[in-house]
């Protein structure tokens, strides 16, 4: 009799089902094999196996024995089917019942000593056993907060191979587990409040807008001005993540092996900052067989760049397309991949070399052409896809002095959340999440500017040379600023401080 239990294998971040079919035939020679495409570390579930069920005390009599990973044709990698591989050898032995886990999706690694180890993707897995209908997952501890997510099942976390064959023996009893929380996953939620910061009130209103809007935002000052500040007190501003974003943060964070062990569902916005030695495939995904990248495990938060003119040259084309598509495409000879990628790209640079151009209290000692080649390893196309560029000047004596605080994260937060909810009855029933989404006929429409708007728009244009892709960054700012300020249509206020956002599109010194 073959036994079959239901498993699953991952692709980007989805899962897929994969039947675990095991065959015990007690005739012939004693014999092992794994077939169904499967890769070195699927290979080596034997050994744990059998050494994971000596420890048990659990006995296989002499066989040949014949393991099969449906569907055969996809490739099979990890260590997620050492349970499931387990639990039917002993089922195919006589040693458990052959339907007691017919409405169940197993996973988890073993140990040599029979512990129930963790494995990545468990959550996508628990999101298809809801889908195939099952009403049991069995997966291991430190991973079943992240399934119990899922409702509409009962998920149990058994500690070893023993207490896991004692429960469906029903010699031990194991509780359904309930669902948690794990707030720190995606980044440090403690990043501090905007009335800390010293000044910087125009830069604190481009972050707003930028927050208001989902703008990807860069700041341009010398080192010292306060940049890196600013831009780690946006999360603190950005709306708390619904449900649904919460479970699509998640599921990037489950598949990347990035939860905490026993970490739930993940509440706060990610906020993700790579040093500028990262390489190409950490900063977009990819490897052998694709894994998330930063700019992935940014998704629906903040990716934030330092010193974004030191980042490879090949590292920044690569983000031209998932900032443009919030999505990222990885391609191999064997599988092609999507990751998600929508994030707000928060960069930092300076004015040049030195750090000093245009700083009053500063000499700058770089020569002109030297000033051009740092801007210069901005490609515009970039430079496009980031509709906010804002100057941060170093921050006055005055300031730097002065006690009275400045406003805190919870005001702008609840001006940010109330332009997000005008954007959100707006676009009902359309794709677009809010203002850096608008494109086409929705931007037409809800982007119409007066006369006074209008004129200045035509003069900004033709005096800038403004790509057809500035125009329209600007006419979403112009949105997200007339938003914040309750206004049902775009007005000139709102137009000239959505051109006065755009400073890289003036002429240069």
């Amino acid at each position: 009799m073959v036994i079959r239990l239901n498993s699953a294998g991952w692709e980007g971040v989805d899962a897929y089902p994969v039947d675990v079919e095991v065959e015990l035939v007690r005739q012939g020679l004693p014999a092992f094999s794994l077939v169904g495409l499967a890769e070195a570390a699927v290979r080596e579930a034997r050994d744990r196996v059998f050494a994971a069920l000596r420890a048990g005390q659990f006995r296989l009599p002499p066989a040949r024995i014949t393991v099969n990973l449906a569907p055969a044709g996809r490739r099979k990698s990890g260590t997620a089917y050492d349970l499931p591989l387990a639990l039917g050898l002993l089922m195919a032995a006589g040693q458990l019942p052959p339907d007691c886990l017919a409405d169940a999706v197993i996973a988890g690694e073993l140990s040599l000593s029979g512990a129930v180890r963790p494995v990545s993707g468990i959550l996508p897995l628990a999101i298809l056993a809801r889908r195939m209908g099952a009403r049991r997952c069995i997966v291991p501890p430190a991973n079943g907060q992240e399934a119990a997510v899922v409702r509409g099942m009962d998920v149990y976390a058994p500690r070893t191979l023993a207490e896991c064959v004692a429960f469906l023996q029903g010699e031990a009893r194991l509780e359904p587990l309930t669902p948690g929380t794990d707030a720190a996953a995606g980044g440090d939620p403690s990043g501090g409040d905007y009335a800390e910061v010293k000044g910087q009130q125009a830069a604190k209103r481009a972050l707003e807008v930028a927050a208001a809007g989902g703008h990807n935002l860069l700041m341009i000052g010398p080192p010292g001005s306060g940049k890196t500040m600013l831009a780690q007190r946006l999360p603190s501003i950005l709306p708390p993540l619904s449900f649904e974003e919460a479970l699509e943060v998640t599921t990037i964070y489950s598949v990347a092996g990035r939860l905490r062990d026993g970490g739930g569902l993940v509440r706060t916005r990610p906020f993700r900052s790579p040093h500028h030695t990262v390489s190409e495939a950490a900063l977009v995904g990819g490897g052998s067989h694709p894994r998330p990248g930063e700019v992935s495990l940014a998704h629906r938060g903040v990716l934030f760049l330092d010193e974004l003119p030191e980042y490879g040259k090949a590292v920044l084309e690569a983000l031209r397309q998932p900032l443009e598509d919030g999505v990222v495409s990885i391609a191999r000879a064997s599988q092609s991949v999507t990751f998600p990628a929508d994030c707000m790209l928060v960069a930092a640079m300076n004015p040049c070399p030195c750090g000093y151009h245009g700083d009053p209290r500063h000499a700058c000692t770089c020569r002109p052409e030297q000033r051009a080649r740092y801007r210069a390893r901005l490609s515009g196309p970039l430079l496009d896809r980031i509709d906010v560029h804002v100057e941060v000047p170093a921050v006055p004596y005055e300031d730097l002095r002065s006690e009275q605080p400045g406003e805190s994260s919870a005001d702008m937060a609840q001006r940010v959340s109330a332009a997000r909810q005008r954007q959100q009855a707006r676009f009902a029933g359309t794709p677009v999440r809010c203002n850096a989404g608008l494109s086409g006929a929705l931007l037409e429409r809800h982007c119409a500017p007066d006369a006074e708007g209008d004129a200045l728009l035509r003069a900004a244009v033709r005096g800038l040379g403004l790509s057809a892709r500035a125009y329209t960054r600007i006419l979403r700012l112009a949105r997200t600023i007339a938003d914040l300020d309750d206004s049902p249509g775009l007005r000139g206020e709102h137009m000239a401080e959505a051109i006065s956002l755009r400073v890289l599109d003036r002429p240069a010194d």
